[in-house]
Order: structure tokens, then C-alpha cells, then sequence
């Protein structure tokens, strides 16, 4: 079957948000993604995270997460808004030293098709972005959470981003409530 240029497939949606902790360093913070499995411990929006296959940390575990706020209005496989939402995520590569890790979506009812996603944790000290630079000097550091997927059905791009910019400060106070550097 051919394709006219008229039926060709809409480009990826890509994004970043970052967030600044000003209390926790990297190597303090970097043990929060690694523990991939118990993710619910600092994700507000998520009320279940567990191993579903694997070594928790080691690529190609993979985790069921559900509760999530982030998806389409309605997702894959009928999901209604109000309905559970869920997904298997894969990790598909870790990096300690560069602490960076990366994730897709295998399953799940929340519209997001192709999506993958990298989470990197910098050093304040070596991060050079002009949204944070707030004259904290070197403490701290910053979490980069990017994201590719295909078009989501019933989201614009915008609004998928704000919703991760959420997620990701619900994240970070969550985080520097904790007082990590206190463990």
C-alpha cells in the first residue's frame, strides 16, 4: 500500500523540563530514579509502583505504575477519564556516572504510544541553564526529565509538558522535604 504525502505520520512531540534542588545533591537524589521500582515514594501523582519483571535498577526491568494524572483524556484500550490508569515502563539504559537513565512505555492505558523517556541528574555546579541560575552557587543540582512520543489524542503538546512540570516540582518537594542529606 503507498502512502501520499497527504497520509504521511505526524512528527514525535519532544520536550524537557528540569527542576532545581537547592538542598540535595546529585549523588543524594540519583538513588530516588535508580530505586525504579518504588517510584511512588516520590511521584505525587502515582498511587502503585512495583517490579513487574527483573532486577530493580537493572536495564530491562520493568515496573507496573498506576494512578498517574499524566495521560491523554482517553487513553488506549477504552480507559475512560476517572477510570484507573496504569502502564508498564521499561528501563532500557542506566548510566551511574552520568547519572542518566532511560525509560519506555510496553503497556498500558493512557495514550501514550512510542514514548521514551531519559531522566539525568546534573550538578548545580555544572548545570548552565538561565532558568536556574539564581545565584545559589554550586549547591544543589537539577533534575532534567525529556520525553519523546508520538502525538497524544486529546493532549497539545503544552499541555503534556505543564502536566510533566508539575509532576517533576511535586517531585522535587518531595524530595527536599525529605531532607535527604540528613539520611
Amino acid at each position: 500500500m503507498e502512502q501520499n504525502e497527504n497520509s504521511q505520520p505526524s512528527p514525535k512531540w519532544e520536550a524537557k523540563v528540569s527542576a532545581r534542588l537547592k538542598k540535595s545533591s546529585a549523588d543524594q537524589v540519583w538513588p530516588v530514579y535508580t530505586d525504579f521500582f518504588n517510584f511512588d515514594k516520590w511521584f505525587p501523582g502515582l498511587a502503585t509502583c512495583y517490579g513487574d519483571h527483573g532486577t530493580n535498577g537493572e536495564p530491562g526491568c520493568i515496573r507496573y505504575v498506576s494512578g498517574f494524572s499524566i495521560s491523554s483524556q482517553k487513553g488506549s484500550g477504552g480507559a475512560d477519564k476517572g477510570s484507573l490508569r496504569w502502564a508498564k515502563e521499561r528501563l532500557i539504559a542506566l548510566d551511574h556516572g552520568e547519572r542518566r537513565l532511560s525509560y519506555e512505555i510496553v503497556d498500558g492505558n493512557i495514550g501514550f504510544n512510542s514514548y521514551v523517556a531519559t531522566v539525568k541528574i546534573v550538578p548545580a555546579g555544572a548545570y548552565h541553564h538561565d532558568d536556574h541560575d539564581d545565584g545559589q552557587g554550586q549547591d544543589g543540582c537539577v533534575i532534567e526529565w525529556s520525553f519523546t512520543v508520538d502525538p497524544v489524542e486529546g493532549l497539545k503538546l503544552d499541555d503534556m509538558k505543564n502536566k510533566f512540570e508539575v509532576g517533576l516540582q511535586g517531585v522535587v518537594k518531595r524530595i527536599e522535604d525529605a531532607n535527604l542529606s540528613s539520611n
